[in-house]
């Protein structure tokens, strides 16, 4: 295939005119027009393109691609090579980054607990330190790490200052003694919403829902127990083989408990899942907790989950300000051009 082009528009990534563009093969030749004037003739990809001829006027160029390329001749520029369009796309990055919406200009709308913002999480745990003296933190050998410890030293919670997203960011581990081996754990994402997070802090601040039900086993009481708030707002509870679930009707936040790993406690497997987002098996946040974890401490979760309330915010979508010119169209193909007699079959 020959394929040539010309253009007279200035390629965003090389202030230079293209006037004539010819492919044959995975090879390209164009020749453009910097903006000192200079017109020169290119061959070649990516870090072997060379300039082959140097001609003293945009004209002479189409002059001489049209007599090496006749009717082959197409109007457009060259494709970018590989360092051009890494160059395109961090300067796009980079406008991105200077374009952060302005949070001023943000909207604040009243929303399920679930729904709502995680807010800062640093804070949060700065917030429960300050005001809950009975908790003692201290850092690791690790700086990305915090860890707190209750007076009791029969509960603690990890902190990772570097989880994102879906990642975990608080661990949770009760004992019931100082010096025994663990009893319940909890785990929860960096993008848990805010009021739910205040509210499990609450709890363990308040000692009063885990401290009485640690070494009770998740059993039917303890179940019902801890669903009583979903069931009681009329959340839909269904059984699909070892696992009980209880959902809004829209199904876009939900509670499962699953009977298998309630019945092998000490392997710490996750037992309950609270969550929200598209499913279960992708949510946009979840805390995960082992079969000990005490009623209280999950009635509370569900009370929040299915009554609480938050705050989300929303940026109005902003108009493009700014349209690339990087083409990354590829050449039209080249019309049909009978073979050489020579190389008909």
């Amino acid at each position: 295939m020959v394929l040539a082009r010309i253009d007279h528009e200035e390629p965003y990534w090389a202030h230079q005119a293209a006037h004539a563009l010819r492919a044959e093969g995975v090879t390209t030749a164009n020749t453009p027009t910097y903006l000192n004037g200079e017109t020169v003739s290119l061959h070649g990809e990516n870090h072997l393109r060379s300039i082959v001829d140097r001609l003293e006027s945009p004209a002479q160029a189409l002059a001489s691609f049209q007599r090496l390329y006749g009717d082959a001749l197409r109007p457009g520029s060259a494709p970018m090579s590989d360092t051009e369009q890494q160059t395109a796309r961090a300067r796009t990055s980079l406008y991105a980054a200077d374009t952060t919406p302005d949070p001023s200009n943000a909207h604040v709308e009243r929303v399920p607990a679930y729904a709502a913002d995680p807010g800062d999480h640093e804070t949060v745990l700065n917030h429960f330190l300050s005001e809950n003296h009975d908790w003692e933190k201290y850092r690791t050998w690790d700086d990305n790490t915090t860890i707190a410890n209750h007076e009791s030293l029969t509960l603690r919670v990890l902190f990772d200052h570097n989880a994102r997203s879906r990642d975990l960011k608080w661990t949770i581990a009760a004992y019931e003694t100082p010096v025994s081996d663990r009893m319940w754990h909890m785990t929860v994402t960096a993008s848990t919403p805010a009021p739910v997070l205040n509210t499990l802090l609450a709890v363990l601040a308040a000692g009063d829902a885990w401290e009485p039900a640690i070494g009770s086993p998740a059993i039917d009481k303890t179940v019902t127990e801890a669903a009583r708030p979903l069931t009681d707002a009329g959340w839909t509870h269904t059984v699909d083989g070892r696992w009980l679930c209880w959902q809004t009707s829209r199904g876009d936040v939900g509670v499962q408990f699953e009977a298998f790993a309630a019945q092998t406690p000490h392997t710490h497997l996750d037992t309950w899942t609270l969550w929200a987002g598209p499913s279960i098996n992708h949510p946009t946040w979840a805390i995960h907790a082992s079969a000990y974890t005490p009623a209280g401490l999950l009635a509370h979760l569900a009370e929040e989950l299915a009554h609480g309330t938050g705050t989300r915010r929303t940026h109005p979508r902003q108009a493009a300000q700014y349209t690339s010119q990087t083409n990354t169209t590829a050449p039209p193909p080249a019309p049909h051009q009978p073979l050489p007699k020579s190389r008909r079959l």
